[in-house]
């Protein structure tokens, strides 16, 4: 399969009281890598996060779904138990395994004003595929 010339991007989409993120990109990891970013940007701006802290993230799972369902529950975990943000994401994905890092640092309430705090992603409008263009499309919705 060729690379497409997509350029990445992350974004957020309306779902009731939840938040669906979604990350497009050139291949699967910058998708997942998007999508990533867009569950950051729902809770600040990833801009004005600096990348102090480095986490390392190894998921398994059947297909590459389910796959980013444990990216961003993984991500999501490392938020709350570390009291981190990220605005900076690598994923590798080899087969059904992906080696992901993330770039963050403390929530500091006051510079950061976080909007919400992601619970977890779910199965509502997971979706991980190849558009028409040959872009990946990573999404789902996030409880807050």
């Amino acid at each position: 399969m060729t690379e497409t010339t997509v350029e990445p991007y992350a974004e957020l989409f309306p779902h009731g009281a939840d938040v669906g993120v979604r990350g497009v990109g050139p291949t699967c990891a910058s998708a997942f890598e998007q999508a990533a970013l867009a569950l950051s940007s729902a809770v600040t701006n990833p801009a004005g996060i600096a990348a102090h802290e480095a986490v390392e993230v190894t998921c398994e799972a059947p297909d590459a779904a389910y796959l980013l369902l444990d990216w961003l529950n993984a991500l999501i975990y490392e938020m709350a138990v570390r009291r981190l943000v990220f605005g900076r994401f690598a994923v590798s994905i080899q087969g059904n395994r992906l080696h992901g890092r993330a770039w963050g640092e403390p929530v500091d309430r006051a510079r950061h004003m976080p909007a919400v705090e992601p619970k977890g992603a779910t199965l509502t409008a997971l979706k991980v595929a190849v558009r028409d263009d040959g872009a990946w499309i990573a999404q789902c919705i996030v409880d807050v």
